[in-house]
């Protein structure tokens, strides 16, 4: 992650105070931040998630990656600083070495939720009580995007001789 510090360097620096709400659940906006130094905690309704202290890491990315309103807050624990990045899309695009290191950060994610849920469903294996476990793993393993389709509503199918 100290990599993308120093890829981040050049940016503008923000400071937060401790008890600063950098994200706000349900909010939009529209940035990308990157912790330069202090602790933040991620917060989901009255539930800690997560507590971030390394230099480097990304705040506000899924919101950005998927253009929807952050899914939890962001709250600063001690005086804090990040690089600012105000279009977070171009500068991924500008500086694909950072996204690549998003990408392996989303990865990691993705494979402990995965393992998580296979360890609850192995725990309770034989109990009706999980059953959503099954369609919650299902839907990390095969969910896609639609593929877009070609035509309009106006013309749903595309002429093949038009290039």
């Amino acid at each position: 992650m100290r990599a993308v510090l120093d890829r981040c360097e050049s940016l503008p620096l923000q400071s937060f105070p401790p008890g600063a709400t950098i994200l706000e659940d349900g909010g939009r906006k529209g940035v990308l931040y990157i912790l330069a130094s202090g602790a933040v905690e991620i917060v989901k309704g009255d539930t800690q998630i997560n507590v971030v202290s390394e230099p480097g890491a990304f705040l506000g990315e899924v919101a950005v990656l998927l253009d929807q309103p952050h899914s939890a807050t962001v709250r600063a624990l001690e005086p804090c600083t990040c690089r600012v990045i105000e279009e977070p899309q171009a500068f991924i695009a500008a500086n694909p070495d950072v996204g690549i290191e998003l990408a392996r950060l989303l990865a990691r994610r993705l494979h402990y939720l995965t393992t998580y849920l296979v360890d609850v469903k192995r725990q309770y294996e034989g109990s009706d009580h999980l059953a959503m476990v099954d369609e919650v793993l299902e839907t990390l393993v095969h969910h896609q995007e639609p593929e877009p389709l070609p035509g309009s509503e106006r013309c749903p199918e595309p002429d093949p001789t038009v290039v």
